[in-house]
């Protein structure tokens, strides 16, 4: 069994023995810290209520016991959202005027997995200095439950789903006629999850007409690897074809990424849903961009078509999100299809990208794959290196700096060398003594070849 603390929460997997893995002990403990944190860290004007939501995960329902008694225990009112989004949790805080959120999910992880992501007064994620204080106050075990009299209280509220839509349907950008009149066939993979129960009604909502569903029944078995990659969406790519779909949609269990799928059933390429909501909102809204440095150079060149300026912030929703903040810009993301529209919230958000993808698609009458064509077409290659436990990895990495000097380097999350046609990012690993190398290119042999390179150097 695992138990994996970070910055961003808990994650591990369920069962086994009391010192080990997510079991009941571990989330007391750690949900204890985080609200001790929050009454220390909010504003006065906050409320003293936590928002809380979770995926479909078949532990779900036994970790919000939890996490919600442990809440009333130390004096908050809680906000059970239950089956949510994490966008939607997101935006619960907010629209709540809570003092924090905690969102039930594991992410992409396969069903015996689950975690704790935790957010602030905003609905975003702590940053590196809330997190540590949080473990801090965890392993010090320096909380305070509340008296008899100030014990808090359950608040059941099921309509933010609803919440969320009214609120995509608002944003300017999205455009419903647009959407209506192309009477879109669109085939959806909702791995089980609680993308199942929104994505339908989200896309009822945009005016779509015909829908082709894939394990849309929130049961938390998931039907094949969570995680929305080409290797695990062989599925939605046979349905594109059969039922002569013109796009699909796939969402990972909590539904802040999106990867989508072309008409003839080839992938559109998760690092290409941020680039193609990007070249929507800039066509219309010039600004800039942001992205994290593993992500495709394709958003930096669409952004400079359009006139903005583009950033690169370190790996981590947290990151991108502040340099977004610090910059101005007015999308953002990661390459994993994390969409991230302010005017909407500052989160990475797939039913928005949904709702922007569609009218951009609508707008520009085109087939999927025309439209990823349209676009410079780039490779990502993902290798590592394995290092002894006593080998310093930071050592290495400062050398392999020095070699490449004469070129562009961005040393903010490891160390990132720009050349003129392609890149190469190099990160260690935060839990095994290994070097992480994301490199891109034009072609797929190229990045192969230029992280085989920077292996060579390494070894």
């Amino acid at each position: 069994m695992t138990l994996i603390k970070s910055i961003s929460g808990i994650r591990g997997t369920i069962g086994g023995a009391s010192d080990d893995g997510l079991n009941p002990l571990a989330i007391v403990k750690f949900v204890s810290a985080y609200a001790t944190f929050i009454g220390k860290n909010s504003p006065a004007t906050s409320a003293r209520r936590i928002v809380v939501g979770r995926d479909a995960r078949i532990s779900g329902q036994m970790v919000k016991h939890i996490v919600n008694g442990t809440l009333t225990g130390m004096g908050f009112d809680v906000v059970d959202i239950d089956l949510a989004t994490t966008p939607t949790t997101e935006m619960a805080v907010t629209m709540e005027n809570a003092s924090g959120g905690i969102i039930i999910t594991a992410s992409h992880n396969p069903k015996q997995w689950n975690a704790l992501k935790l957010l602030n007064y905003r609905g975003e994620f702590l940053n590196d200095a809330e997190g540590r204080e949080v473990l801090e106050l965890a392993e010090k075990q320096q909380f305070d439950y509340a008296t008899i009299d100030k014990l808090g209280t359950i608040i059941s509220d099921a309509r933010y789903k609803e919440r969320h839509i009214e609120s995509i349907l608002k944003l300017e950008l999205v455009d419903k006629e647009a959407i209506l009149a192309a009477n879109f066939r669109i085939a959806i993979d909702c791995v089980n999850s609680v993308g199942g129960i929104v994505l339908p009604e989200l896309l009822y909502a945009l005016g779509v007409r015909e829908l082709f569903k894939l394990h849309c029944n929130p049961h938390g078995n998931f039907s094949h690897n969570p995680e929305p990659l080409p290797e695990n969406l062989t599925e939605i790519s046979a349905l594109m074809k059969h039922a002569k779909a013109d796009v699909g949609f796939v969402v990972d269990p909590d539904v802040d990424r999106l990867a989508i799928v072309c008409e003839n059933g080839e992938m559109f390429g998760e690092e290409y849903t941020l680039v193609a909501v990007s070249d929507y909102v800039l066509s219309h809204t010039p600004g800039n961009t942001v992205s994290n440095l593993s992500s495709t150079r394709a958003l930096r060149d669409v952004t400079l078509l359009h006139g903005g300026q583009y950033q690169a912030a370190a790996v981590g929703e947290v990151n991108v999100v502040a340099k977004m903040k610090a910059t101005g810009a007015i999308i953002g993301g990661e390459g994993n299809g994390g969409v991230i529209y302010p005017a909407s919230h500052y989160g990475r958000d797939a039913l928005v990208g949904i709702a922007l993808f569609l009218s951009h698609l609508a707008k520009k009458k085109l087939k999927a794959s025309e439209l990823r064509a349209s676009y410079p077409q780039y490779f990502i290659s993902k290798q590592k290196v394995e290092l002894r436990p006593d080998i310093d990895i930071d050592t290495v990495l400062q050398k392999v700096k020095a070699l490449y000097s004469q070129y562009e380097i961005t040393d903010i999350d490891g160390v990132k060398i720009d050349f003129a046609d392609k890149w190469v990012h190099l990160r260690k690993s935060n839990t095994e003594p290994i070097i992480r190398i994301y490199a891109e290119a034009h072609t797929a042999p190229e990045a192969e070849e230029l992280g085989k390179e920077i292996i060579s150097q390494i070894n």
